[in-house]
């Protein structure tokens, strides 16, 4: 039996090579059937790791009350390119993933389980192919379960997009005015939650809510694991009790002590200020200074950077990865981007640029067909608050180094045809 104080949980036992079926019940032991699965879910107060911080009980409770046939979708599709943590899950410990995804199908009586992993992650995909094989040799009743690999992109991994791929092979977010609504793969109504949360359940499962309870804090409950990357000595991904100083998790990452800012929740998330590292790494605190853990993803940047510089290219390239069903995402988030290249050349252009880009936040927010233009304004809005020095520096025409800089600090892929800025 794991200690309820200790460390690791949802990394316990993990090697360098993916935990077979017989180690992780070694580990963990065998999942015992709780009659009271759903009651201990809810007591234990767990919310989802994907970013939207949603309780996972009330999920629950909307797909169970549906008629019908019924699926479980596990999101493994880390569309967030700076997040390694569904990597580092199903690369360690799959069985508890998929122990989470067969009790979720339990509560909600669903007969079908899809495990979604983006096929662009080769070495995942066999991890999980072969955990899923392991568990079929076993020929224990219970829900299917299927591996499904859709494309990568950064719009995949929304849930409402993955739904629609498994349902009609497209990578398109739906459009839901509001939440929770029910997803649909055919008639059947589908839960989806992400590795991380569902490996959460496999422990709750098991050992019950107090267990869960004993770390964290009483609004956020539990562990969680968070990938740092930016201005660290290696990017890491770290299981923590929530509720743990910023200062210490990024200092326990090998990160630079004084940076500029933190930018929490990845590209749809916002910065936390360098004077404000003290701040708990848990909703209800983060909240005080409108933020929220999000996605899991610590990204530091150091007071050398320009914050203007890696907001545009961020920004650049959440224009690209939309789904341009709708115009904020086709033609709002790259008049975004060009406003921020605008603001970057510097000169009196720039604080038209400036007002420009706070009027389309306005316009924007809340009118697009899913929440992924909703991100990109968040981000912009605490771009232009956080890194004030910066704009400031380049509406009065010095072009800071940090902007002449090669060297970037947020994990952006490259654009195709992508061309260098050059300043004059």
């Amino acid at each position: 039996m794991i200690e309820a104080r200790s460390l690791p949980r949802l990394f316990a036992g993990a090697g360098t090579r993916p935990a077979t079926l017989a180690e992780h019940e070694v580990t963990f032991q065998p999942a015992a059937a709780r009659r009271a699965l759903l009651e201990e879910l809810e007591a234990s107060g767990l919310v989802g790791r994907g970013g939207a911080g949603f309780p996972t009980v009330r999920k629950v409770q909307l797909i169970k009350a549906q008629r019908g046939h019924k699926y479980v979708v596990v999101n493994a599709m880390e569309g967030e390119p700076a997040a390694h943590k569904d990597h580092r899950l199903l690369s360690t410990n799959p069985h508890l993933v998929l122990d989470g995804a067969e009790m979720l199908a339990q509560m909600v009586g669903a007969s079908r389980i899809a495990v979604c992993v983006a096929r662009d992650n080769p070495t995942v995909v066999n991890h999980v192919e072969r955990a899923i094989h392991e568990r079929e040799r076993r020929n224990l009743r219970g829900p299917a379960i299927d591996l499904h690999t859709p494309p990568w992109r950064y719009v995949a991994g929304e849930e409402s997009a993955l739904v629609h791929w498994l349902d009609d092979n497209e990578s398109l977010p739906q459009y839901r005015p509001t939440k929770p609504h029910v997803l649909r793969i055919g008639r059947g109504a589908a839960l989806v939650d992400n590795a991380e949360t569902c490996a959460n359940v496999g422990l709750i499962g098991r050992y019950g809510a107090d267990w869960f309870r004993a770390l964290g804090t009483a609004q956020h409950p539990g562990s969680t694991v968070v990938s740092v990357t930016g201005a660290v000595t290696r990017p890491s991904v770290l299981e923590v009790n929530l509720g743990t100083p910023v200062a210490t998790i990024l200092a326990t990452a090998g990160a630079d002590p004084d940076p500029q800012a933190v930018l929490l929740g990845g590209f749809g998330g916002a910065w936390l200020r360098g004077e404000d590292l003290a701040t708990p790494y848990c909703n209800e605190a983060l909240a005080t200074l409108g933020l929220s853990v999000g996605a899991g993803i610590i990204a530091v940047v150091p007071r050398t950077a320009c914050g203007v510089a890696e907001a545009h290219r961020v920004v650049r390239w959440m224009a690209h990865e939309s789904a341009r069903q709708c115009g904020p995402c086709a033609f709002g988030l790259p008049a975004l981007a060009d406003d921020l290249a605008q603001v970057l050349r510097g000169g009196p252009d720039a604080v038209a640029a400036v007002a420009r880009l706070r009027e389309r936040c306005g316009v924007i927010e809340g009118r697009g067909a899913c929440r992924h233009p909703d991100g990109v304004v968040r981000f912009v809005r605490s771009s232009l608050e956080v890194f004030r020095r910066d704009v400031d520096d380049h509406l009065r025409g010095a072009v800071c180094a940090g902007a002449r800089s090669t060297q970037h600090y947020l994990t952006v892929p490259a654009l195709e045809h992508e061309e260098d800025l050059v300043w004059e």
